[in-house]
Formats: C-alpha cells, structure tokens, sequence
C-alpha cells in the first residue's frame, strides 16, 4: 500500500481481513502477514495499532465478545416464539468467523492466556454467547413462556454446544438453520409453555 493512503478504520479493517483469513484459510494460517496481505495494507499497520500479534488477536476476539454481548436476544424475550428467538440468535452468532475464532482461540495458549487476563469467560466467547442465552431464557421464564423450575443455567450451555456442532459439522450447509431450530425444539421441549 502507497504511503499517504488513508485508512478510515484501520483496526476494523484488519479485524474484517483476519476474519476472512481464517474463515478461508483456517487458524494455522493465520499470520500477521496474512492479515496485511489480506487487508491490502503494508505490513507495519498491524503494528502501528496492537501492541503484537497476540495483541492484535486478542482485541479481535474481545471485538466478537463485546458483539456477542450486545445481542438484542435478551431483549426479545415475550415476543415472537422461543424456539424461532434461540434459532435466529444462534444461526447470526455461529456465523463462519465465530466458528473459525472459537477454533483460533482452542489452538492458541498465549491468547486464551490474554484473554483470561482480561476478564472472559473460560472459554472466550463461547462462555459471554452462552450467558447471553441464558439471560435470554430467565427472561423467559420470568414472562412464563418456559416452565418456573427451567433450569437456565443448564439449558444455555446445552443449546450453544449443540448448535455449535450442528454448525461445524454441516458447513454451508444452507439447512444448517432448520437443523439448529430441530436442536433448540428438542433441547427445550420440556420446558416450554
């Protein structure tokens, strides 16, 4: 990249490249040269922004978890159907970059290393997606739409790691959704109302 160039947001720019590299490449792949490459910056922009790779890596997983939080499923509770709410929070928070960066972050020690010190979950992202959903089912079960003795904090683990099968083992596979909503039903089925 010409010296001089402008970049407008540097950080989400490199975010979104490292994104498609390991989507298309996988975590192995995944390089601080890979990224520039990607991004079409010159090598020293990564640099310029993060302190080093694993802090580059790290404030991108913080970017997905501080996403993962800001979901608007707890707010949806009462509204629509509990089964169709779960689906289509599952289906946009496993989107291919969440699976490949829970994958990015099982493979690299010195990042879940940074990231625990900076307060996640135990496993990062995952951990801040599932306590997502289990606000999203107090609410619930709050309104009674699921029965008063659910046990939330059994059910939300229960869903994310079955949807997070259901996504990486059928990969593009564009009846992943319905396959998740089958999940969510039968996961639930004994507690909704």
């Amino acid at each position: 990249m010409p010296t001089g160039v402008a970049l407008h947001d540097p950080r989400q720019q490199l975010f979104d490249a490292a994104g498609r590299v390991l989507v298309r490449d996988g975590a192995s792949e995944l390089t601080s040269r890979a990224v520039t490459a990607e991004a079409g910056v010159a090598k020293g922009v990564l640099h310029r922004y993060f302190t080093d790779f694993d802090g580059f890596l790290t404030e991108l997983v913080l970017d997905r978890i501080a996403r993962a939080e800001a979901s608007p499923l707890p707010g949806a509770a009462g509204t629509g159907t509990v089964v169709g709410n779960l689906t289509t929070a599952l289906v946009a928070g496993f989107d291919p970059v969440a699976i490949a960066i829970i994958v990015l972050v099982i493979a690299r020690d010195e990042l879940r290393r940074r990231l625990r010190a900076a307060g996640t979950a135990r496993l990062p992202l995952v951990g801040e997606v599932t306590a997502v959903v289990a606000r999203y089912l107090a609410a619930e079960r709050d309104l009674g739409r699921i029965a008063p003795d659910a046990d939330v904090d059994t059910l939300a683990p229960t869903l994310i790691g079955a949807a997070h099968l259901r996504f990486t083992e059928r990969k593009d596979d564009p009846e992943a959704p319905e396959a998740v909503r089958g999940v969510v039903a039968a996961v639930l089925a004994g507690v909704l109302r």
